[in-house]
């Protein structure tokens, strides 16, 4: 069963005084997640179950800046935005990220195809939007993934298929570089053509560790008691 563990039990795991992360946990809470939309993340990822890290919520008065002080060099992290429009309705979207977030570097390039493995996807409208193969007439269309600067929030495509701005306040989908190639243009958000502006809500990014293998995890424990009965004895020796 998956779980939603805060940040106060993570401590106590990390102390000993409670058992480890269960199979497919959100460690450190969420307010946009829960047990399934994080069951269909893995659906989409299709590597198996994996515990997700909350290293950044935004709060008040964010920018940019700490957006990138909280996921870069995370390794691959999925980003969820709750986004509103004009007319109120909302919308609950992001998008995977294989690659580090970083503050500098500018695009993160990917000319293969076993490259391009980012996704955006719709929790609203659920669907799920990969990046453009080089199999296209334009080969190049889907090579650019992810945009990485100090000046700018996460950014995926060049439509851009997904951004959010510098003050993490709002948002703009124009879809280029993921999804059908004969939507380009159409936002990923609320399919709407020529990139309105959204309010940005709320927004989360995860980093993803692996489940451990039962058999692995009990061999740890194993070689733990194993170690802590040697130190034990030679104490008393």
């Amino acid at each position: 069963m998956k779980t939603i563990i805060a940040a106060g039990s993570l401590a106590l795991a990390l102390a000993g005084i409670a058992g480890p992360a269960a199979a497919g946990d959100i460690i450190g809470g969420s307010d946009l997640l829960d047990a399934g939309r994080h069951a269909q993340l893995e659906r989409w990822l299709g590597a198996g179950e994996f515990n997700l890290n909350n290293v950044y919520t935004r709060q008040d008065g964010d920018t940019s800046a700490d957006f990138h002080a909280g996921a870069d060099g995370k390794g691959a992290t999925f980003t969820l935005i709750e986004l509103s429009n004009d007319s109120g309705e909302s919308f609950l979207v992001g998008g995977y990220n294989p690659q580090s977030w970083a503050s500098s570097g500018g695009w993160h390039q990917t000319e293969r195809d076993w490259q391009r493995t980012a996704f955006l996807f719709n929790f609203t409208e659920p669907a799920v939007y990969r990046q453009i193969l080089s199999s296209y007439v334009l080969p190049s269309q889907g090579q650019f993934q992810t945009f990485n600067s100090l000046g700018t929030g996460p950014m995926f495509g060049v439509g851009p298929d997904l951004v959010v701005t510098q003050n993490l306040e709002s948002a703009l989908s124009w879809q280029l570089s993921y999804g059908d190639p004969l939507d380009e243009g159409k936002s990923i958000v609320d399919r709407s053509v020529g990139g309105q502006a959204l309010h940005v809500n709320g927004l989360e990014v995860f980093s993803i560790s692996p489940v451990p293998e039962p058999a692995s995890t009990a061999m740890l424990l194993a070689g733990m008691g194993v170690v802590g009965l040697a130190v034990r004895r030679r104490r008393r020796g």
